[in-house]
């Protein structure tokens, strides 16, 4: 009996990482390859991808990759997944021209360049194994982003990727939604939907009603602006170019995301410069502070992005000063509401006034609300869904809106990553779980880096550390050199006194007792001796900074 089966390995329980498997008579379709930033406590952690152990183990059977939309949390881990699978096989990917463009110029990074990515406009229909693709056109905060419509012999899946129903785009294309009715009309077997905005009520503003509202705060500035967003939302880009020409001011680029995308959106026709309102970052300094708007990367107060670097007056081309007027054309994502609010402070710090969504419609969201996701049900008539991107609290919320227009509780399944949906004719249930989590950046190399690797980090991060170098004799066992303690980063070492001396002491008479006991095994005198410092260094301290004991034998 055919069956098909649809897993997340990313996007449930979290916001971010989403990454999903669609697979029936052993191919496999893989919707997205997203990734996430690391949280606070992940301590040298640059990115945060989905553990794709399933891929690696099922590389033969992946038909292709497919991308609804360009943004980080469904492209960016592309490089890494394609580089793991390059053993066996490097899969075609698909998606929207502007989604292409930037996942080539991700894999150009990387040196990937052997990639079969392919252009695919909405309504054309391709073949994948059992499997008939469509991109349906949907409305987000970045062009070219599209639902995914895979059908086979038990039906159409339907992923519907980031969206929101926007009546009036900044581009003039809503979403299609006579294709969504017309795939209800014909029957959707499972919808997997956005959960994003699950819990807010209504309807999302327009993005084209932000630009008014740009113009306005703009109008009120004396000096320079420096508007933050996101680098990918090309739209809110276009607005705030046309914010700055209707009132005389050029526009300049900081930030290599930013330039790139703009870049991007320009050649494909998604966004329009008009002649003479761009300038160079060089050239910010030669015209009057009234007359420049410089748009920046850094919405989400991440330690490297420009507008960071701007507010701790460490940026190379921009130094804000008192009157400038820094906009946030965004909303912080879960998470980084503390960076943000750093970000902000030492703004004001410096004298500059700051816009934010508190204090001006300047954002409107790209994800649908309650009553979008409720057209969304009502539009494609699944007979189940599973509510897709977003944390626990959203999912169950998207699955009560999913009851509210009428769907059997019995067939709304609320699953967490690696949970495995089964479908046949006999109906649709949970079967045998796969490995999902987190597979960690740590600068170039990726891995599984170990709960105690972190706790190590997290350690050293908030108590330092304490090296004790100790020499023994090879023949005797005894001690032949005094103890070496070398101490990093540890608190209030100034007020502890003698404790060095006492730490050498120690060590003298732990060695001593062993030496006495017979004991000889290397291993087993570093045991000793990090318990006996450990509890030295507590009862002295009352913190407990990583001991590294050392024993050299001469």
């Amino acid at each position: 009996m055919s069956s098909l089966r649809v897993l997340a390995l990313g996007g449930l329980g979290e916001i971010g990482k989403n990454m999903t498997v669609v697979e029936q008579d052993g191919r496999i379709v893989v919707v997205d390859v997203g990734l996430r930033f690391p949280t606070p406590e992940m301590i040298g952690i640059d990115l945060v991808l989905p553990d794709f152990s399933y891929l690696r183990e099922h590389a033969n059977e992946i038909e292709a990759i497919v991308i609804t939309h360009g943004h980080e949390d469904h492209l960016g881990a592309l490089p890494w997944v394609l580089r793991e699978l390059a053993a066996k096989v490097t899969p075609p990917v698909y998606g929207g021209p502007l989604t292409m463009a930037m996942a080539r110029s991700k894999l150009d990074e990387h040196k990937l360049r052997d990639v079969h990515l392919v252009d695919l406009a909405p309504g054309d229909e391709i073949d994948l194994g059992p499997f008939k693709l469509e991109l349906i056109h949907m409305t987000h905060s970045i062009p070219d982003s599209c639902a995914v419509a895979l059908s086979g012999e038990l039906g159409t899946v339907l992923l519907t990727g980031d969206y929101k129903f926007d009546q009036t785009p900044v581009d003039g294309e809503p979403a299609d939604v006579s294709r969504l009715a017309q795939l209800g009309a014909e029957g959707v077997l499972l919808l997997c939907g956005d959960s994003t905005n699950a819990d807010r009520e209504g309807f999302s503003p327009s993005e084209s009603g932000v630009g008014p509202h740009l113009e306005e705060v703009f109008a009120r500035a004396d000096g320079r602006i420096i508007v933050t967003s996101f680098a990918s939302n090309i739209h809110r880009v276009q607005q705030v170019i046309d914010a700055a020409a209707a009132l005389d001011r050029k526009v300049a680029l900081i930030g290599r995301s930013m330039r790139k995308n703009v870049g991007i959106g320009s050649q494909l026709g998604h966004i329009e410069l008009p002649p003479g309102v761009m300038v160079q970052a060089r050239e910010i300094d030669d015209f009057p502070d009234d007359r420049i708007v410089i748009i920046s990367t850094g919405s989400q107060g991440e330690p490297l992005s420009a507008l960071r670097r701007m507010a701790y007056l460490d940026h190379p081309q921009v130094k804000l000063h008192e009157g400038d007027t820094v906009v946030f054309s965004a909303t912080p994502i879960p998470g980084n509401e503390r960076a943000v609010n750093e970000t902000v402070d030492r703004l004001y710090h410096i004298g500059c006034d700051v816009i934010t969504t508190r204090d001006a419609p300047i954002h409107a969201s790209g994800h649908g609300y309650a009553e979008e996701l409720k057209l969304m049900l009502n539009l494609v008539k699944p007979r189940y869904v599973m509510p897709f991107h977003g944390d626990y609290k959203r999912i169950k919320l998207h699955g009560q809106l999913a009851e509210a227009v009428g769907i059997d509780a019995a067939s709304i399944f609320r699953a967490e990553n690696g949970m495995v949906l089964e479908i046949d004719k006999r109906g649709a249930r949970f079967g045998t779980p796969v490995q999902a989590g987190m597979i960690f950046v740590d600068g170039v190399d990726i891995g599984d880096i170990a709960d105690a690797a972190l706790r190590d980090r997290r350690m050293l991060s908030a108590d330092g550390i304490f090296i004790v170098v100790a020499t023994i004799s090879e023949q005797s066992g005894g001690s032949v050199a005094d103890p070496e303690v070398i101490f990093r980063g540890v608190p209030f070492m100034d007020e502890a006194g003698e404790l060095v001396d006492e730490i050498k002491d120690a060590v003298e008479d732990a060695l001593e007792s062993a030496f006495a006991e017979g004991v000889r095994e290397l291993g087993v005198l570093s045991d000793r001796l990090h318990d006996r410092l450990a509890a030295l260094v507590y009862e002295r301290l009352r913190r407990r900074p990583m001991v590294l004991p050392v024993v050299v034998e001469v």
